[in-house]
């Protein structure tokens, strides 16, 4: 697959800072690196041309925003080059924890290797311009690979493709996350993208990434369009929800989103502190293994 020549946008340089300073032991559950492209130059195979934007960016814009924890989840900008996500890993084991992508051709020595760095889930994307949905089977066969390392798998998933997927979601045998809640058009009837996640969600093996309002909403920012909805899934499982940033945002058309917006917009759906601490705090620290939480910072 040929890559653009066009450089996906940069992040916004000078993000506001959120209202609220999240609580201590905050993690941001989806955000990306790339590069440096000196040490990690892009593949020809990559699926979109992203900007540089290494770890030492991302990590200055979360103690700039008061975010303490990341996951970082392997980009097809970088394809199957884990070398920044490793080298991340290996520098910052307390505050990262890792998302790989693999194939069939990735040997189990290398899905070992990687779950000692700190990586515990394997993703999949459905969606056409990352190359679109992948053989069934063999997302199935790379799950039961890395199931009994207690990896997850992460779906991501658009329009009314959640309720298509549903029963196959519900068939893996790894706890499974939906990224960026589904990405239904918020436009049309959300009725049978809500009914598939809420039916997803009660199984108590699925949980959802509330991420992404700034590619859910037609508004723009703050995102209100998008806060009925995210509120609903919050509230009918508060506590398999998780938050993040999908910094720096790739595959943008526009202005890039502002951070500290769409870290306010966790106070436009978690209402009340006890949901604010589950989302940001609690829900990861189970979710992705991390130690429990103290009033630190976990990478001092």
């Amino acid at each position: 697959m040929s890559a653009p020549l066009i450089p996906c946008p940069p992040p916004n340089p000078d993000p506001s800072l959120p209202a609220r300073r999240p609580p201590a032991g905050a993690c941001d559950a989806h955000c990306h690196i790339y590069g440096p492209f000196a040490r990690f130059p892009l593949p020809d195979d990559r699926s979109f041309t992203p900007s540089e934007a290494p770890e030492t960016a991302l990590r200055a814009l979360h103690e700039r925003m008061g975010i303490s924890r990341a996951i970082l989840v392997q980009s097809q900008g970088h394809g199957f080059d884990h070398r920044p996500l490793l080298d991340a890993l290996e520098r910052e084991p307390a505050r990262y924890r890792g998302v790989a992508l693999i194939r069939s051709d990735t040997s189990d020595a290398e899905i070992r290797t990687y779950n000692r760095a700190g990586i515990c889930g394997v993703r999949f994307s459905f969606l056409s311009h990352l190359g679109g949905a992948p053989d069934l089977e063999a997302v199935a066969a790379a799950a039961r690979r890395v199931a009994g390392l207690g990896w997850h798998v992460a779906i991501h998933v658009t329009g009314t493709d959640i309720a298509r997927y549903r029963d196959f979601i519900s068939g893996l045998p790894t706890r499974v996350v939906i990224d960026h809640m589904a990405r239904p058009d918020i436009r049309q009837d959300l009725a049978p993208v809500r009914e598939a996640l809420f039916r997803l969600l009660d199984t108590g093996r699925v949980w959802v990434k509330l991420s992404g309002a700034d590619r859910l909403s037609h508004a723009g920012p703050p995102y209100e369009d998008v806060v009925p909805y995210a509120r609903s899934l919050l509230d009918h499982a508060p506590e398999r929800a998780l938050w993040g940033s999908d910094w720096p945002h790739v595959n943008l058309s526009g202005p890039m989103p502002d951070d500290g917006v769409l870290l306010d917009f966790v106070d436009r759906i978690a209402l009340t502190p006890a949901l604010k601490q589950g989302l940001l705090v609690e829900n990861p620290t189970t979710f992705f293994g991390f130690p429990a939480c103290r009033n630190d910072n976990p990478s001092s």
